[in-house]
């Protein structure tokens, strides 16, 4: 009796050590490197925050015995302060993987210091195309969307319709000189023509110079090669000066569900656009979309969607990896498909693109809609294999050829 009151006793012990010693282990970090506070937040910022901690929660908050955390850093929309905080994280923080950091420019600024250490980052609010070409790395997933696929899905449709005269309205930096580009690149190779191009600084308020050169050029369409607060801007001040009603059309090369809804759509009616995730576009989507406004109070952004796919794709391949170590976990999640509430069958390619379906969609008259958030109507899914750049194409050194 004694000595199975030992071994029992020894049994309890050795539970309550495991226990103790799964409490002691370090918590594994999560950092997310986001627009809190400027013309980007709305498209990520703490939707994103709460999109990754919603997915965390829904993984039941542990991985490998490790209590999982989300720590966030504001970059402000500026690159050095992007990389000094991704510094700050891995460096000191002890931050595993880096997720979003919500612009080009900043984004290519924290993949340099991820890619130096050797740690894991996923982009969901960048668009520029560099990220999966020459600024590639073995650790870097760009997930959600880039130029080539906004340009592909959205040019290529415009064109085709006769909208085959482009003039651009151009932020001034990474994402929008890509944008442009390879938006151009489509309208020549479609038939079409560039009638010419302004490029305007990141954040303006004022763009009655820049849509006076657009209307002037005569084009039939002014693509904005912008986001957020600026692709709002310039819609709303593209109406108020008359440039729809005189026969051009304004095509917001990325736009989002937030930004037609901070414009408005009387004046957003008509209007061509990619995106990459809709709330209301099926029963996944709609299920994830109602529990995140249940603390948000919005729909999610495609990048905040991107944000809750991604995340719980790196934990399911720690996981799975046994392990945090970049290259074991990174190599699961290339070899696992994709399958949620975001994408279906994406995959992840060597130079690091996660190719999944895109959607090319048309903001709904006021008659139409059913109520706030009820925007869009689906004109076209197109294939990932057909929006994104071919990997052939790939600038990427990590790519075979």
């Amino acid at each position: 009796m004694r000595r199975v009151l030992a071994g029992v006793l020894a049994c309890a012990f050795a539970i309550s050590a495991n226990a103790s010693l799964a409490q002691d282990k370090p918590p594994l970090k999560l950092g997310g490197i986001l627009d809190m506070s400027s013309l980007y937040a709305d498209i990520t910022g703490s939707g994103s925050e709460t999109a990754a901690k919603m997915a965390v929660e829904d993984f039941g908050g542990t991985v490998l015995g490790r209590k999982v955390e989300i720590v966030v850093g504001d970059h402000l929309n500026k690159a050095d302060l992007a990389a000094n905080i991704a510094r700050d994280m891995i460096d000191n923080q002890g931050v595993e993987m880096i997720f979003d950091v919500a612009a080009s420019a900043t984004a290519l600024a924290a993949g340099e210091i991820a890619k130096a250490r050797g740690k894991i980052i996923i982009f969901n609010g960048p668009g520029s195309i560099r990220l999966s070409n020459e600024a590639c790395g073995p650790y870097t997933v760009h997930y959600v969307f880039d130029t080539f696929a906004q340009a592909n899905v959205t040019g290529l449709a415009a064109v085709k319709s006769g909208l085959d005269t482009w003039f651009f309205l151009t932020a001034d930096y990474a994402f929008g000189q890509d944008l442009e580009k390879d938006t151009s690149n489509v309208v020549v190779k479609s038939g079409g023509k560039v009638l010419g191009s302004v490029r305007h600084p990141i954040n303006t308020s004022d763009f009655s110079s820049f849509l006076l050169q657009a209307q002037a050029s005569k084009a039939k369409v002014i693509g904005l090669a912008n986001a957020g607060g600026d692709t709002i801007n310039a819609i709303k001040q593209g109406a108020e000066f008359g440039i729809t009603k005189g026969g051009q059309k304004i095509s917001p090369l990325l736009a989002f569900v937030t930004d037609i809804d901070s414009v408005g759509l009387e004046t957003a009616q008509g209007l061509l656009l990619a995106e990459a995730f809709y709330w209301d576009l099926n029963d996944d989507s709609r299920a994830f979309s109602k529990r995140f406004m249940e603390r948000v109070k919005r729909v999610p952004t495609s990048a905040q969607a991107g944000v809750y796919s991604s995340v719980t794709h790196y934990l399911k391949a720690v996981k799975a990896a046994g392990t945090t170590d970049a290259a074991a976990v990174m190599k699961v999640m290339k070899e696992t498909p994709i399958n949620d509430m975001f994408a279906k069958n994406g995959r992840i390619r060597e130079d690091g693109r996660m190719v999944h379906d895109m959607y090319l969609f048309e903001v709904k008259k006021p008659s139409e809609s059913k109520g706030r958030w009820d925007d869009y109507k689906l004109l076209a899914t197109v294939p990932g294999d057909q929006a994104f750049q071919p990997l052939e194409a790939s600038r990427c050194p990590l790519v075979k050829k």
